[in-house]
């Protein structure tokens, strides 16, 4: 069984900034998404029970499309926060819609400095926070170069680093489309990087471990939205 009526779970901390409203429509949100995919384009989610089961953690995963956020927000058992450009806040309908889901706006060309504030605020008091290290979504459906902008992030937050590999959502909505199409689309969580080791390592080492997970992940997914299975599905 691939989809599972499931709610998020909402932390502590996160209870206590979002209202009833905010956290009951993530959770609907979160469960159609789960059906809708399965039903369209045979989503299959694994690795949830990877996710740390509390406190703060970056959500590091490819970018294949659009998409990417909903699926990823599926796929996790806990909520996560998310990133947006800055400019999308100034729609009235999808300015709207992202700052009930409690979205964090950042620059286009890089984060800003109260978006870096808020980021590592919700990291520091146990939440997660979805990242895509590529920087912007990929041109062929492979994974690219990771930037290393991630690094300090974790480190001053001090929390570990959750790969993902998502396969298949390229197909679906590359960048070069308007509109999205039918295609099967995998999700594959791997072994969190500790926040020890991200101390430990300098820039260079923690990009090539981090690429080196999420091409792991990646590459799992998509052999399994192929059809060749491995391991248990969430």
């Amino acid at each position: 069984m691939v989809v599972r009526l499931c709610f998020a779970r909402h932390d502590v901390a996160m209870a206590k900034t979002r209202s009833w409203l905010q956290r009951s429509v993530y959770d609907l949100s979160r469960i159609g998404v789960r059906w809708v995919g399965w039903i369209l384009l045979r989503l299959k989610l694994l690795g949830a029970e990877k996710f740390p089961a509390d406190g703060g953690a970056l959500v590091c995963s490819n970018h294949q499309s659009d998409l990417d956020p909903v699926l990823l927000g599926a796929l996790c058992p806990r909520r996560m926060n998310y990133l947006a450009r800055e400019t999308l806040f100034n729609s009235k309908l999808f300015g709207a819609l992202i700052r009930f889901y409690d979205a964090i706006p950042v620059k286009r060309d890089g984060m800003s400095i109260s978006g870096l504030k808020a980021t590592l605020k919700r990291l520091k008091r146990g939440e997660l926070v979805l990242i895509f290290p590529e920087g912007t979504r990929t041109k062929n459906g492979a994974v690219s170069p990771l930037k290393s902008g991630f690094c300090m992030l974790a480190r001053k937050a001090g929390v570990p680093l959750v790969p993902v590999g998502i396969a298949g959502a390229y197909d679906v909505w590359p960048r070069d489309k308007k509109l999205p199409r039918l295609a099967a689309v995998c999700l594959v969580t791997g072994e969190p990087i500790p926040a020890e080791v991200v101390a430990e390592l300098d820039d260079n080492q923690l990009v090539s471990l981090l690429q080196e997970r999420i091409e792991a992940c990646f590459e799992t997914a998509e052999q399994v939205r192929r059809g060749k299975s491995i391991g248990t599905h969430d």
